[in-house]
């Protein structure tokens, strides 16, 4: 027994991970949390709260396959990070065919964006903010158009994978990429709360209650097919 909680209490504090079974309804849940910068190919600073996509992508394809696993909450408070990384964290969120849900809490923003439309439904709490903006690049950049349309193509991406997961329009999502009058020196838009459902992003507001009462229900329906 305390070996097991040990285990548990491993996987919480090096990946943010926990598997949830005693619950009324005897659902099995996986907790996957997205915290701080999503970091990808390069190590960040030690003193950066990161979550590694290394760490994350083996557990969506146990979660995806172990039959112990009958669903997914995804609990995120991001501020975005490594472009590739986190559309391959939302790519696989998406595929998996069991249900998941999201849920936005200090913040989702840049990329945590797809990763938080990648779920079956999504939720955001009142306070909660989404930032949308275009791609940026940290160091030195090659001023060509190459460069400006690798920009484009990636940021084509984005638009494409999130108004494809939920209820927002691409080109709604593109002006709201492109604003100019709400950041201050710079590009984007920061959308709070019920501002984000009205805007088609997120299904709901609401919190972790709402979220795991929307999970349960999703697999108890699930259940009667399989």
């Amino acid at each position: 027994m305390g070996e097991n909680q040990e285990k548990k209490n491993e996987q919480i504090r090096e990946f943010g991970q926990i598997d949830l079974k005693n619950n009324r309804e005897n659902n099995k849940i996986s907790l996957l949390t997205i915290i701080g910068e999503i970091e990808g190919h390069d190590c960040l600073p030690a003193t950066t709260k990161t979550t590694k996509y290394e760490h994350v992508l083996p557990k969506l394809a146990e979660i995806e396959d172990n039959q112990d696993s009958e669903g997914l909450l995804l609990l995120l408070n991001t501020v975005g990070g490594d472009v590739e990384s986190g559309l391959a964290i939302a790519e696989m969120v998406a595929s998996i065919h069991k249900p998941t849900v999201s849920l936005v809490l200090g913040g989702s923003h840049s990329i945590g964006v797809p990763l938080a439309v990648s779920t079956d439904y999504s939720f955001i709490v009142p306070s909660g903010t989404m930032v949308i903006h275009p791609v940026r690049m940290n160091g030195t950049i090659i001023g060509a158009q190459p460069t400006y349309d690798y920009f484009k193509q990636m940021q084509d991406r984005i638009l494409k994978f999130i108004s494809s997961h939920s209820k927002a329009e691409e080109d709604r999502l593109e002006k709201l990429m492109m604003n100019t009058g709400i950041l201050t020196k710079d590009l984007g838009t920061i959308l709070v709360g019920k501002e984000a459902v009205e805007e088609g992003l997120i299904d709901e507001v609401g919190g972790i209650s709402q979220a795991f009462e929307k999970l349960h229900a999703m697999i108890e329906e699930n259940k009667k097919y399989f």
